[in-house]
């Protein structure tokens, strides 16, 4: 019987099947997509998966190298609300600019979080001059009870790291083997770069109660004797105490795990609502120019506009 688990109707499910008394693993295949003039591979939301804990987006952007005259990442003023931005830098200099006046530049090795809460907006762009951008660009949900939380922006530069074997590990929130990210989380997350200077394996322990998935970013990975391709996600679901990896010379992954989120959530372009009502209000709000979601008069660009809603008022 093949391993491969991808039915539409697994898209909810917490706990990947067992087979002949093995835990199976969900492939979850990406779709590409344009952000700012790079393209991305994009393997949540899916309708095969919709979230991991309250991680509900990750997108892969790059390896990509501007060439010429190309000005590299430029997004506009677009608003958030109900969710935190998670980025993770693995190559290049991008510029966050936000309505609260915030500006900073996030390098290599470094995470940039802005929670929009209530709501809030913000500018993204290549810094001038740069050529390459690598990143892994995630949204987190906000649980209800935090949903219209005062929005703010913080930046990590420093980062637990350490090596098993050939593999450094770097921890980019929650906790894991007893290391601790600083990074602002509501719910209980996890998020772990793993990258293999040369060829390596290597078990990780994982919490039963968590749900978690794996991502290649680049190079392929086996997982549990299966193998993934570059940006195919590996879903493990819950009930795992730990996973057995593989990774090439030069290959690279990101864990993401969580205590399931438990709630509902809507995604409508850049927002996150536990209603439609909410998102619709947060639209026309942005629609109407309002105080809302502030301004960012430093970017010299219009801002984004958003396509019409799918559902009535």
């Amino acid at each position: 019987m093949s391993n491969l688990v991808n039915d539409a109707d697994l898209s909810s499910s917490l706990d990947c099947p067992i087979v002949d008394g093995k835990r199976q693993v969900q492939h979850v295949t990406p779709r590409t997509a344009d952000v700012g003039g790079i393209p991305v591979n994009r393997v949540l939301p899916s309708r095969h998966r919709r979230l991991i804990g309250a991680w509900c987006f990750l997108d892969h952007a790059g390896p990509a190298v501007f060439k010429g005259d190309a000005r590299g990442l430029r997004v506009g003023p677009h608003p958030h609300i109900g969710l935190q931005t998670f980025t993770w830098m693995i190559e290049g200099e991008v510029l966050h600019r936000d309505s609260l006046g915030n500006e900073q530049v996030i390098r290599p090795g470094q995470v940039n979080l802005m929670t929009a809460g209530r709501g809030i907006s913000h500018t993204e762009e290549s810094v001038t001059g740069e050529s390459h951008l690598h990143a892994a660009q995630l949204w987190i949900a906000l649980p209800e009870a935090h949903r219209r939380t005062d929005p703010r922006f913080d930046h990590y530069p420093t980062l637990p790291q350490w090596q098993e074997g050939d593999v450094v590990l770097t921890l980019l929130t929650g906790e894991f083997a007893g290391q601790r990210a600083p990074t602002l989380a509501f719910t209980p997350l996890v998020g772990l770069d793993l990258a293999a200077t040369s060829g390596g394996s290597l078990q990780l322990p994982l919490r039963e109660d968590f749900e978690y998935g794996l991502l290649p970013l680049e190079g392929e990975l086996v997982i549990e004797g299966e193998r993934f391709a570059t940006n195919e996600l590996a879903y493990l679901g819950r009930g795992r105490s730990q996973v057995a990896l593989e990774l090439p010379a030069g290959g690279r992954a990101i864990l993401v795990g969580g205590e399931p989120l438990g709630e509902e959530i809507l995604i409508w372009w850049n927002f996150v609502g536990h209603s439609k009502a909410e998102i619709i209000e947060a639209q026309r709000d942005w629609e109407a120019g309002s105080e809302r979601f502030g301004s960012i008069p430093q970017f010299d660009g219009k801002r984004l506009e958003p396509p019409p809603l799918p559902w009535r008022e």
